[in-house]
């Protein structure tokens, strides 16, 4: 069983009229534009967490010495 909760948000008006226009564009009404959108920022929410450890490896050292080059012209 599905429950619907009705409640009032307070929003700009230039974001008031984007959703207008963006709900219009997808054929939405204004209350599935922002229940979708909230679902989408909540469930990216939820995968966020600790990320995974960068690889490393091991590029064998230096092969130039650049303190040997005037690269500034001094």
């Amino acid at each position: 069983m599905v429950f619907h909760m009705k409640t009032t948000l307070s929003i700009s008006e230039a974001t008031m009229r984007a959703v207008k226009r963006e709900a219009a564009r997808r054929g939405q009404t204004m209350s599935e534009l922002v229940e979708s959108a909230l679902r989408q920022a909540l469930s990216g929410a939820k995968r966020a967490g600790k990320l995974p450890p960068l690889p490393s490896f091991s590029s064998g050292g230096s092969r130039v010495d650049v303190s040997e080059y005037d690269v500034m012209g001094r």
